[in-house]
This record gives C-alpha cells, sequence and structure tokens, in this order.
C-alpha cells in the first residue's frame, strides 16, 4: 500500500502528547509550529503515491506496492533503485529532512535480510519479520531515539542521590509484554511520525540489561510524551524571510516515557546489551541507513553549491578569477560525495548470503567526509554573501507600504538583479548559514551519526586490514639485503 499525504495526516491527528515548553500541543496538522512541516511530510507522501512516480517510488512484492526503501536488494540494480528513490525524496526537501520516511525504514530493512544476527533467547527475529512486514505494508512513517540522554550515562550520581537514573530500561514483566519508564534521544521527526524504534546504538556494559531493550512504540502510546525542542518556524514572520525554516523543519524531541506498555510482538531485543547494538552491525542494518544519509546530504549539497554560483552572481562576483576558483572548489567538493554514493553501489557486497549490501567501507568514508566538510561549505557560502544579508530589510512587509516599496526596489536594485529577487536570495542564503533554523543544521550536520570517533570506529572494523598488512609484507619479501646487485623479482599484483 502506498499511503497519500491526507491518509497522513489523518493518521497524526491520534492524539500524541507533544511539549514546546509548557504548552502541550494535541494536534501537531494544526498547531503553528508544526503543521507547515506535517504538510511538507504529505506532499511527500503524495509524490510517492503519484502514477508519474510509480516505477522510481515503489516496487512489487507479496502481491501488493509498496515505498522503493523497502526493497530487500538481491542485484546492484536493486541497489541503484533504493538509491534513486532516496534520492527523489532528499531532493524534495532540499536534503532538510535527515529523518524522512526512508531513514529508519531502511536500518529495519538491512536487519530482517539478516534474521540469523537475531539468535534467540534474547532476540526475537520473528518479531522482527512481521515487524517489517507491517511497516512495508502499511507504509509506516517510523523515526527512532536510540541514545541514551547524556547526563544519564554516569548512573553513580543517580545512585547516590537515591533517585532513578533517566535512561530508558524495562521496569517490569507483564504474560502480554513488558513496561519501560526512562528518557531516550533524539528522535528526530517523531513528532510527524507513527511510530518510535527505541533501541541503542552505542555499546552498553554487559551489565546493562534491562537498558537493551529494543522494541517499537506508537507515538500516541499511553504514557509516552515527545519534548520539541524550539521549533524554527515560530520566529519566522514569512515564507518569504524564512523559506527553509518554514517549511522543512523536522524537528527534535526527547522521548519521555512513564510506564509505557510494550506487547511482546513489538520487542525485538530484551535483556542481552551487547546483542542490542551488534544487531546493526552484523547485519547491513547500519550501513543501509546511513546510506540514505550520504544520498540526503548529497542533495543538501547541492542546494549550497546552488546558493553559492547564485550569491556571486548577485553580487557580480561570479567575474572575479578567485570567486569562480573558490566556486570550482565547491563543485569539487559537491561531486565527492556524489562519487562516494556511487562508488557504494559499484562497489557493493554480496553480504548476506542471497542479498546485496552498499560497500560498508566507502558508506562510512561518506558518512566520516559528510560530517566533517559541512560546516566548510557554510563558511564559503557566508563569504561569498559577505555583508548582503545585513543590508537588507527586516523583513518583506517593506513592500506593503507603498511609499517605502518604491524607495526599497529603486535603491536596493543592482545591475545584476531586482531589489526584490535580490532580497529572496539573500534571505534563502541567511535561512542557509545564519538563522536558528541554519544553526540547528550546523549542528545537525556534524554530530547526526555521532561524534568523530564513533564514525572513525566504524571504519576501522569494516576494514581488512590483512590485506592491507599483506601488501606491506609481499614488497618485503621481495627484495633481500644480501643480494643488492640481485635482479629485483616481479611483485605479483595482490588485493582486489
Amino acid at each position: 500500500m502506498l499511503r497519500t499525504g491526507k491518509e497522513h495526516l489523518e493518521l497524526l491527528r491520534d492524539g500524541r502528547v507533544v511539549y514546546i515548553g509548557s504548552e502541550r500541543v494535541d494536534d501537531v496538522t494544526r498547531h503553528p509550529a508544526f503543521r507547515n512541516a506535517a504538510a511538507t511530510v504529505a506532499a511527500l507522501y503524495d509524490m510517492k503515491a503519484d502514477p508519474a512516480n510509480r516505477e522510481a517510488m515503489s516496487y512489487e512484492e507479496d502481491g501488493g506496492r509498496h515505498s522503493i526503501y523497502f526493497l530487500r536488494p538481491r542485484t546492484r540494480e536493486d541497489l541503484q533503485r533504493r538509491m534513486l528513490g532516496h534520492r527523489r525524496i532528499a531532493d524534495f526537501t532540499f536534503g532538510m529532512f535527515g529523518r524522512s520516511p526512508d531513514h529508519v525504514a531502511s536500518f529495519v530493512t538491512g536487519m530482517v535480510i539478516k534474521p540469523d544476527a537475531l539468535p534467540a533467547p534474547c532476540a526475537h527475529a520473528d518479531n522482527l519479520l512481521r515487524y517489517y512486514r507491517h511497516l512495508r505494508d502499511n507504509d509506516i512513517y517510523v523515526v527512532y531515539a536510540v541514545l541514551p540522554p547524556q547526563a544519564a550515562r554516569n548512573p553513580e550520581f543517580y545512585q547516590r542521590q537515591n533517585i532513578p537514573v533517566p535512561t530508558l530500561r524495562v521496569v517490569r514483566e507483564t504474560d502480554d509484554g513488558v513496561v519501560v519508564s526512562g528518557m531516550k534521544m533524539l528522535a528526530t521527526g517523531a513528532v510527524y511520525a507513527n511510530e518510535i524504534w527505541i533501541g541503542n546504538v552505542l555499546p552498553l556494559a554487559p551489565d546493562q540489561k534491562k537498558e537493551s531493550i529494543t522494541c517499537a512504540v506508537p507515538c500516541n502510546a499511553r504514557g509516552l510524551t515527545l519534548w520539541s525542542r524550539k521549533p524554527a518556524v515560530l520566529g519566522a514572520t514569512s515564507e518569504f524571510d524564512s523559506p527553509l525554516a518554514w517549511r522543512y523543519d523536522e524537528s527534535d524531541s526527547m522521548v519521555l516515557c512513564d510506564n509505557v506498555k510494550v506487547p511482546w510482538e513489538k520487542v525485538f531485543v530484551h535483556d542481552d546489551a551487547v546483542l542490542s547494538r551488534d544487531i546493526y552491525i552484523k547485519t547491513p542494518s547500519h550501513c543501509f541507513g546511513n546510506h540514505q544519509s550520504n544520498v540526503r546530504y548529497w542533495s543538501k549539497m547541492r542546494l549550497l553549491l546552488g546558493l553559492c554560483s547564485k550569491v556571486a552572481q548577485a553580487t557580480g562576483a561570479d567575474q572575479v578569477p578567485a570567486v569562480k576558483e573558490t566556486l570550482g572548489k565547491m563543485a569539487a567538493v559537491e561531486s565527492t560525495i556524489g562519487g562516494l554514493v556511487h562508488g557504494q553501489i559499484n562497489a557493493y557486497e554480496a553480504w548476506p548470503e542471497g542479498y546485496v549490501c552498499f560497500n560498508r567501507r566507502f558508506m562510512y568514508a561518506g558518512l566520516d567526509w559528510c560530517t566533517q566538510n559541512y560546516s566548510k561549505f557554510v563558511d564559503e557560502l557566508r563569504e561569498l554573501c559577505g555583508g548582503g544579508v545585513f543590508q537588507m530589510p527586516a523583513d518583506v512587509s517593506v513592500m506593503d507600504d507603498p511609499e517605502l516599496a518604491t524607495q526599497f526596489l529603486t535603491y536596493w536594485q543592482t545591475p545584476q538583479a531586482d531589489a526584490l529577487t535580490r532580497m529572496k536570495l539573500f534571505k534563502l542564503a541567511w535561512d542557509m548559514v545564519g538563522s536558528e533554523f541554519a544553526g540547528r543544521h550546523l549542528q545537525y550536520e556534524k554530530f547526526y551519526a555521532g561524534a568523530a570517533f564513533i564514525i572513525r570506529n566504524h571504519s576501522y572494523r569494516e576494514t581488512d586490514w590483512a590485506e592491507f598488512n599483506k601488501l606491506v609484507e609481499d614488497l618485503m619479501a621481495s627484495y633481500d639485503y644480501r643480494r643488492p646487485d640481485a635482479a629485483r623479482p616481479a611483485v605479483a599484483a595482490v588485493g582486489r
């Protein structure tokens, strides 16, 4: 089934509880903090369901048609189809929705193709397969909360004060499920989603069995509340003045559970701290989900490159040789992530048996590259903008006064563009480099996959060090200090 935007909006009116500070929000489709982004998500569903996009955005399986990101790939062509589907979704929001409906769905899809990585009795592969089909068949939008709150990483602090550790954990078991309480971070996109995947992508200590719970809960579960950060759109006066914040603030929320009941069929790992993380890295799960992140980042790079070019044109700086060099450098940066994305497909892995996976080393290289280069790209745009962003009137309401409008249109025009077009461009650029929305994205792109050492540890784990060591060993074996004048034997080619 392919859901429509109208159907999705109806499902969001499900009694979920969201807080903005002390304000309780019961309907995210109508509240000014969330309604515009909710409409964006609905439009994304309509784009997927459009018959014109049928082949690109869906596939047939088990007698139904499903969103392309649920496709379990068996060939290189399947990986290509998945990537192109991610690309269309990412382009639809200019890369601003990191946790769009294809993100966590990809984690689940990657996990389900290697069920032997979820051994009994602490993991429940059958539950996972049923959950995958539930997501696929109903076109469910699921997000995740898979990190403990930062302060809760020191449990001794709470134990000394005889208060509960805030990290989400199982507090009791019943015949028909488990009951969880505590907090998880960070449920990006949860206010627009249907369900939340609760889990652990960071290692737990072996004795943290009750924190190892991996499960799924509906966003309107009794006892579950979402505590939103300040929505960026609340400071916006119009779409003209804040075009990105107006439509594309995906929202971030802390998940607080107060005795939330989870039925056994929605429990995937329980009472095994090591396994609760291994299910991501010993299956293609982590790779599939973060391949989507690479593709989404690429879409954002394309928008940034276009802004760099248009701002340079608007100021006339595009005729300066040094600026042309800068634009060329930025074009090379944008094409680098494109190459990394395609490399993950062309160098695919035949793993697990019967399926294929994106190249994990190339994916983690892309992930590291993305988190390290976003702020540099934004700084280049910032330099190209110069003081132009501060020369514009406070907002477009200047056009409401005929006298002010005449003065603005007269004095703010340049040989390159009329005043209103320049203002529109610089307002868009400011929403990428200087607004509160821009600040959120600067922080997000640096840490969305974890701290740099976490990403590099993934790269270390996925590298075949024996292969690289053998290169050195074979080269050293090809010559001998005792025969300095002897002909050097040929070295056999090694590697892939």
